[in-house]
């Protein structure tokens, strides 16, 4: 029998990340990435403790907030992570139906069903906690036509962009021994399946090693992987992550484009700083991934990343942190029919990394 999910969702809804400045975090969005600026929320709306910018390309939704204060849960957030994720928001048919369920099934609440409205209608949000400080939002807003949320008012910015068209996936880091912990969770309260599993003879190089299991919803629409360090001879990029984040989070957000070639070529004159992949990768890329649609040389110019399983091909390619600490990136992934997450290039990416953790003094 088909699996079905407990908790029906319509999609990610948004990513909300709480900033220490979010005026700059939208600016270097727009001119980076390619956000255009749809709405805002602050002291000149009626919101008094907080600002925050919604920007938006293709379905993708990102909302940075900034407290306006010292005190309060969101200072208290950056003050411990720095910049990062908050709230992954799902739209759902109903908020206070998915609410019940999540908590019947052993989700630990956060906000119980509540409305608000204004001139474009009204929408109904709960939230649940997922792994770390890291939430979940039950967005219910049939019906209404604003442009993000009550509260919020048009700000129209538009910026160049970049191709970027939704979120592929978003990727946890949780501590040793708690992987299957929250991959019960994904399954037993929202009632997905374990997609893929990647273990330490999968992801490992020299020095280090990591596990990692893909949970989907029933359509496969939404997948979140979750990675846990594995026993190495020195730190992981996980150990690390989890050091400067001081605990579990969302270690990164991969966000698929229909011409990666086009994407990270404007990307990288934007100014995005990628991982560096060594020419020697490219020396049997043709003979690894057979024939693809895509030119080498550009693919190699760019620094590309390629991976073929039974499906087909996907092309992918990492940003460095985009933090001064050592957390968040973004992945920018085309795919081909594939739809795994590149298993053929773990050990070139985490070499990758980890060069990086060396020049940072942290392998």
């Amino acid at each position: 029998m088909a699996k079905v999910d407990e908790i029906p969702l319509k999609g990610i809804h948004h990513v909300e990340f709480w900033v220490g400045n979010a005026k700059q975090a939208d600016f270097y969005y727009r001119k980076a990435f390619g956000f255009s600026r749809i709405a805002y929320a602050g002291p000149e709306t009626g919101v008094r403790d907080r600002a925050s910018y919604v920007l938006a390309q293709g379905k993708v939704r990102l909302v940075f907030t900034t407290p306006l204060f010292p005190e309060g849960e969101i200072a208290d957030h950056i003050r411990q992570h720095g910049d990062g994720v908050h709230d992954i928001a799902f739209e759902v048919e109903d908020a206070a139906g998915a609410y019940e369920t999540a908590v019947s099934r052993g989700a630990a609440s956060l906000c119980e069903p509540a409305e608000s409205s204004d001139t474009a209608g009204t929408v109904k949000q709960a939230a649940v906690h997922t792994y770390g400080d890291t939430v979940h939002s039950l967005v219910e807003r049939n019906g209404y036509d604003g442009v993000f949320l009550p509260g919020f008012e048009v700000d129209s910015l538009p910026g160049t962009d970049v191709g970027l068209l939704k979120i592929d996936h978003i990727v946890g880091n949780v501590e040793l021994s708690k992987m299957d912990t929250w991959a019960d969770y994904y399954e037993n309260v929202f009632g997905w399946k374990r997609f893929k599993h990647f273990d330490e003879n999968d992801i490992s190089t020299e020095f280090t090693a990591l596990q990692s299991v893909v949970m989907s919803n029933a359509d496969g629409s939404i997948k979140f992987p979750i990675n846990e360090p594995a026993p190495g001879k020195r730190k992981s990029q996980i150990e690390e992550y989890l050091d400067f984040y001081t605990g579990p989070g969302v270690q990164h957000i991969a966000m698929l484009t229909g011409d990666i070639l086009a994407s990270v070529r404007q990307l990288r004159d934007n100014g995005v700083d990628f991982l560096f992949v060594p020419d020697t990768y490219y020396d049997d890329l043709a003979d690894r991934v057979g024939e693809i649609r895509e030119p080498m040389a550009p693919i190699k110019d760019l620094g590309i990343l390629v991976d073929r399983d039974d499906d087909g091909y996907l092309l992918q390619l990492f940003t460095k942190p985009l933090e001064d600490r050592p957390t968040l990136f973004i992945e920018i992934i085309q795919r081909r029919g594939s739809q795994s997450f590149g298993k053929g290039n773990f050990k070139a990416l985490f070499e990758s990394i980890e060069r990086e953790q060396e020049r940072r003094g942290n392998l």
